[in-house]
């Protein structure tokens, strides 16, 4: 008769394990990195309300508007940008989608192309586009909006192509084209809603250009919002320094606005609560 033994099973119980070595680096990191970019801003925000007895204030953001030129600028800024906005996507929507649809292998030569505004000084550009732009341009601000359009393409064209990476582009257009929509039908009904973060992302980094580029607006003797600050931190540097720390702010709300905006886009779309 052979006896057979019982196994005993041992659980042993889990040891709560410290944080791994990879996890401790990844906060070394971000908390590096975070200083890196708060202690300038925190240096900036100290110096801008820093009053002459030597207290602090937040007054100097509060008198912002009322600044001499400030609405006038700021007002400038703001129609540029939205005129190099509507420029920017109406030139670099449907270019990005045709080449990802039909010229699949000029891909590197328009990503080398869309970099040129990088690789050029923006004061060779400047210089350029005023001898050959026509007499009826250049007089008005409209000018300047197509150069920053020009500058605003590398930006917007890589927040584009990115976004279509992402899609099933032949899939969707087919499904499309199957169903009797034409191009503008597949653009603006088909494609557009599935590209919204990313021609969001691309608005946001036009919005950011615009409000801080200096040197082709103050070429054309425009007193844009940049060249308002230049200017105007001559005489206070504390107003100039709290109104550049504002525009950082905004651009940061904007940002975190596409990223919600996507979040929640992502959780409609896979049925999340």
């Amino acid at each position: 008769m052979v006896a057979v033994a019982d196994v005993g099973v041992v659980v042993r119980p889990r040891v709560p394990r410290g944080p791994s070595t990879g996890s401790l680096t990844r906060w070394i990191v971000l908390l590096l990195v975070g200083a890196y970019f708060l202690i300038p801003l925190y240096a900036a925000a100290a110096f801008a309300m820093e009053t002459p007895d030597g207290g602090v204030s937040a007054d100097v953001f509060a008198g912002i508007p009322s600044q001499e030129g400030f609405a006038d600028a700021f007002g400038l800024s703001v129609n540029l940008a939205l005129v190099t906005i509507v420029i920017t996507l109406a030139l670099m929507i449907p270019t990005a989608v045709y080449v990802h649809l039909r010229l699949p292998r000029v891909q590197r030569l328009f990503e080398g192309i869309t970099l040129l505004p990088i690789v050029i000084p923006p004061v060779v550009l400047i210089v350029g586009v005023l001898q050959v732009a026509p007499g009826s341009l250049k007089g008005t601000p409209y000018l300047l909006a197509l150069e920053y359009a020009v500058l605003a393409m590398p930006f917007a064209y890589r927040s584009l192509d990115s976004g279509l990476r992402a899609l099933s582009l032949k899939t969707l257009v087919e499904a499309s084209t199957s169903l009797g929509g034409g191009w503008f039908t597949t653009l603006f009904r088909v494609l557009l809603p599935n590209l919204r973060s990313a021609v969001l992302s691309a608005t946001i980094l036009t919005i950011a250009l615009v409000l801080g580029e200096y040197t082709m607006a103050s070429l054309d003797q425009y007193e844009t919002f940049p060249v308002w600050m230049v200017v105007f931190s001559q005489d206070d540097a504390h107003v100039s320094v709290a109104v550049s720390l504002l525009s950082l702010v905004v651009v940061w709300l904007l940002l975190l606005g596409i990223s919600l905006i996507d979040r929640r886009r992502g959780r409609t779309t896979t049925g999340e609560p």
